[in-house]
């Protein structure tokens, strides 16, 4: 478990949420809070995020949406710890499961949700630098191949139910391939960092059954500005709103 004086108190929708992060752990930044967003969630649904960390995806979700029924996997037993703790220190109940991804406990096996949603490492084995911390390595480096936690993310959605990931956007194919069959109607949303710019995430949605066709949006610009100029805040009306206010970001065709 994480002792006191090796956690921060990161403010995330503007402070409206407070949540505790390892200060050399696995931090997360925008990618949780644009995925919680993009989850068409509504009140009274089941959500289940498959490696939740320290439950800031989940938590935003909580916060936009009243009355869900919040669940997360998690295999690092201390991040499980702090995901049930940030929980409960912003009034969100959110039901932390340990275990892997591959064998998930009975109890999740058992159920079946309304939406699924992940942030899949984003890092193939032998890419980039290793980090020296071993839980934020775990976190950004894939052990568990990609097809693996769309599949997993498959059988825990109810026929209809939909799955949101956000991943880089060179893991399009791979994701596309893996929900290949399962799960259709599916909406690729880009995410560029600047004007012009190629994206360098996406957000994938597809609904489980789906026979709808592949629908390509338009791109979602965080930062207004054309380079980065200055230190200092520049997000685009839209990033803005989703990231310090919590708005929704629908994926419509």
């Amino acid at each position: 478990m994480f002792a006191a004086q090796d956690l921060s108190q990161d403010g995330f929708l503007g402070g409206r949420l407070l949540v505790a992060q390892p200060k050399a752990g696995y931090r997360a930044a925008m990618d949780p809070v644009l995925l919680a967003a993009a989850c068409p969630a509504r009140a009274g649904q089941s959500v289940l995020e498959l490696g939740c960390g320290a439950g800031v995806a989940s938590l935003c979700l909580g916060w936009r949406v009243p009355d869900l029924r919040l669940s997360g996997l998690e295999l690092q037993p201390a991040y499980a710890a702090l995901a049930r703790e940030n929980g409960a220190r912003n009034g969100l109940a959110l039901e932390v499961h340990e275990g892997d991804l591959i064998a998930p406990p009975a109890v999740l096996r058992a159920q079946s949700f309304d939406h699924v949603i992940a942030n899949p490492p984003y890092f193939a084995p032998g890419d980039g630098t290793c980090a020296a911390d071993s839980g934020r390595e775990r976190a950004r480096r894939e052990a568990t191949p990609l097809a693996l936690w769309v599949g997993q993310a498959l059988r825990r959605l109810r026929q209809g139910g939909q799955i949101t990931l956000i991943q880089q956007a060179d893991r399009l194919a791979d994701v596309l391939g893996a929900l290949a069959g399962g799960a259709g109607s599916t909406r690729v949303l880009p995410i560029a960092p600047r004007q012009g710019r190629p994206a360098g995430r996406i957000i994938v949605q597809a609904c489980k059954g789906g026979r709808g066709t592949l629908t390509l949006l338009a791109p979602l610009v965080l930062h207004a500005a054309p380079s980065h100029e200055r230190d200092g805040e520049d997000l685009t009306a839209e990033a803005r709103a989703i990231l310090r206010d919590g708005a929704a970001l629908p994926l419509a065709g």
